[in-house]
């Protein structure tokens, strides 16, 4: 979030500096100054903008260095950032707050191994906030070597919106697949699984699906089978 975006969320509510400002509990100079970018937007001030002007999860700050890839040493909970974000699968369980959900979607698809269920929802991320930073989003995943999987995922979005027949979500996924394609990398990996054996691999080399052949993983998941994909 930014200055500007700031002024086009109180735009879109119609109110003015005073208002908004009233509602966000700061001075009319004070959001002045955000607005016009003469100062920076706190992490709590943020929260409460996305309350009370009904801003997207994607207008949450993203890292600004390229995010580094090596694996946490702590297991992350991914289902509760996963349910503050709207994931039907999750929607029993709230963190304090969404985090954007571009930065959510790579951190995931960079963890050697997820539970299942947590990555049968990463093409949802990318199915239901289409508006996410992009170009944020690719560029780091291609400096940790995660494209593939990030390719995957979208490939499964975009069958699952090919299925609910959302033709725009179709044609904007594929334009993302476009991008991803150039990057791709001949080299195997999993789908977020890699502690799998030797037998589950040769397994999957022979029964995985056209498209994670295609992105060199080895997984069985397929758009069809995903719990928000219509039938």
């Amino acid at each position: 979030m930014d200055g500007n975006l700031l002024k086009e969320a109180r735009r879109k509510k119609k109110w003015t500096q005073e208002q908004a400002a009233l509602a966000l509990d700061v001075t009319q100079a004070y959001l002045s100054m955000l607005e016009k970018g003469h100062r920076r937007l706190s992490d709590r001030f943020v929260g409460k903008a996305l309350k009370v002007l009904n801003l997207p999860a994607t207008a949450l700050p993203l890292r600004s260095e390229e995010v580094a890839m090596p694996v946490s040493s702590h297991k992350r909970d991914f289902s509760a950032e996963l349910g503050a974000l709207g994931y039907p699968g999750f929607s029993y369980l709230r963190a304090r707050r969404p985090r954007n959900p571009a930065e959510v979607l790579l951190e995931a698809l960079s963890e050697p191994n997820l539970d299942t269920r947590v990555a049968e929802s990463l093409p949802w991320l990318a199915l239901t906030y289409l508006e996410m930073d992009w170009d944020w989003l690719v560029r780091n995943a291609k400096l940790g070597d995660r494209q593939n999987r990030l390719g995957f995922a979208v490939f499964l979005a975009s069958e699952v919106a090919e299925r609910n027949n959302d033709n725009e979500r179709v044609r904007e996924l594929r334009q993302r697949l476009e991008v991803l394609e150039r990057a791709r990398l001949a080299r195997e990996d999993t789908f977020c699984h890699d502690s799998m054996t030797d037998a589950e691999r040769v397994w999957l080399l022979g029964h995985r699906s056209p498209a994670a052949a295609h992105w060199n993983l080895l997984t069985d998941m397929k758009g069809e089978q995903l719990a928000y994909s219509s039938s």
